[in-house]
């Protein structure tokens, strides 16, 4: 039995909404199903797969909260 995570950002999906539609989740829980169906051979009614939204106060990156490492990387010179 495969369970399967996705974790996505709740940013950046488009400039009006914040989330991750109910039509984008099902197309991403039909295409790793599908995905472990065929290479794997993993029936479909025993895959099973969570999708967690994650905020951006919920994530780091560099050792600094994510906001606050892109805010460091923008502030850099370009090379």
């Amino acid at each position: 039995m495969p369970i399967v995570t996705i974790q996505v950002t709740r940013e950046g999906t488009a400039s009006d909404r914040q989330s991750v539609t109910a039509e984008e989740k099902a197309a991403l829980i039909k295409g790793v199903s599908e995905l472990l169906l065929n290479v794997l051979h993993k029936p479909l009614a025993s895959t099973f797969v969570v999708i967690e939204e994650v905020d951006t106060e919920n994530w780091g990156w560099g050792g600094l909260p994510v906001l606050e490492y892109r805010q460091k990387l923008a502030a850099m010179p370009e090379n």
